[in-house]
């Protein structure tokens, strides 16, 4: 790449910080490293022609842990660790909409629920564990965060009752990015697509940054790379490929909010008079910890299934579109956020949460600097 002089001394002379990744965490730590650093210059370097990973693919669920995921994880994580964990998503979607506003981000409160399928046991577990969660939960939300409600939506193949959320809420995930692009932009933040770091080296004072035909100096080098950073955490991330549906219009569609399903593992909601179905990683751990973008026939054929017999029984409708996004999960829930080395610092593992957690989690990551 034979760059000008102009090229060269407005986007890679003198910079202070750069960021790889402009998904929310990244765009999150470099409007915080303005804010701390107003006079510095800050780059952001992004491999795909939009934000790869999730940011611009995920459902645009504004959650924070369906009542079965929670206590799942208490299994797993004591209630201190998991009381913070939801604290940092529900302080994470405030952060997100005191920077952007709530029109543009299309923010809807039109609650959450829970669906239990005829297959299982766990509907009458969660309702027995579900006062102990609200108990939990209260000094945060200062109220009953689940509540149990009849199905008023006409499933078939799932329990009666619902679990209700009254505090789960449904974003535009393309405007929240092109919004959050924006407030980049006009902080004097530049950000670069289409560019791939091959490689990178610590020198003490400064960070060598190696892009496949151009290498710049840097101060501080900063990954928000989420699904993508297994190399960088010696496999403490993983990539979890989500796959996702949408149909097309539907008349008369009474379905509105967003919806869980077994854990979480799948997940619907209603855009518009459209429906978004995604999920079915639970199908296939092994093929779908892949950093390839794509669908399998597999998760798909489940999906259409569920959606035909227990979503929208008796409704006739088509599929307009189907696509996937790569999350970044690990054993452990909670994020990484710590200092790699002397100038090289990364902030991902955002366990399928970015909406909620991505803007704390940068705000953090930034914060280390």
């Amino acid at each position: 790449m034979h760059l000008s002089f102009w090229e060269i001394d407005t986007w890679f002379s003198n910079v202070d910080y750069t960021i790889v990744g402009s998904g929310i965490v990244g765009l999150n730590a470099a409007l915080r490293l303005r804010e701390r650093f107003p006079e510095s210059k800050i780059l952001i370097l992004e491999k795909g022609p939009l934000p790869q990973g999730a940011s611009t693919k995920n459902a645009g669920f504004a959650c924070f842990g369906s009542l079965s995921e929670i206590v799942a994880d208490l299994t797993n994580h004591s209630e201190q660790e998991v009381l913070e964990l939801i604290s940092k998503r529900w302080e994470g979607l405030h952060k997100l909409r005191s920077r952007l506003g709530d029109a543009n981000i299309d923010f809807q409160n039109n609650g959450g629920y829970e669906l239990f399928t005829g297959e299982n046991d766990r509907f009458h577990e969660c309702a027995e564990q579900m006062p102990y969660v609200n108990d939990l939960l209260r000094s945060l939300f200062k109220n009953d965060v689940f509540v149990r409600q009849r199905d008023k939506f006409g499933f078939e193949g799932v329990a009666s009752e619902l679990i209700f959320n009254p505090f789960e809420s449904q974003i535009d995930t393309g405007r929240m990015m092109k919004s959050l692009l924006k407030v980049a932009v006009n902080a004097d933040i530049l950000i670069l697509n289409q560019q791939q770091v091959v490689e990178f080296h610590d020198k003490s004072d400064h960070v060598h940054v190696a892009l496949p035909n151009y290498s710049f100096k840097t101060r501080k080098l900063l990954f928000a790379t989420n699904g993508f950073a297994a190399t960088l955490t010696n496999n403490a991330v993983k990539p979890a490929r989500a796959q996702v549906l949408i149909t097309k219009p539907i008349p008369g569609l009474k379905i509105k909010g967003t919806f869980h399903i077994d854990q979480g593992y799948y997940y619907f909601r209603n855009i518009g008079d459209r429906i978004l179905f995604g999920g079915g990683r639970n199908l296939d751990f092994a093929g779908e910890t892949t950093t390839d973008f794509g669908e399998s026939e597999l998760i798909q054929r489940r999906l259409d299934k569920l959606l035909r017999e227990i979503i929208l029984p008796n409704t006739t409708f088509e599929i307009e579109h189907r696509w996937s996004g790569i999350m970044g999960i690990g054993e452990s829930k909670k994020p990484i956020v710590e200092r790699l080395s002397e100038n090289v610092y990364c902030g991902v593992r955002l366990g399928g949460m970015g909406i909620a957690i991505g803007s704390t989690i940068g705000t953090d990551l930034a914060n280390l600097v």
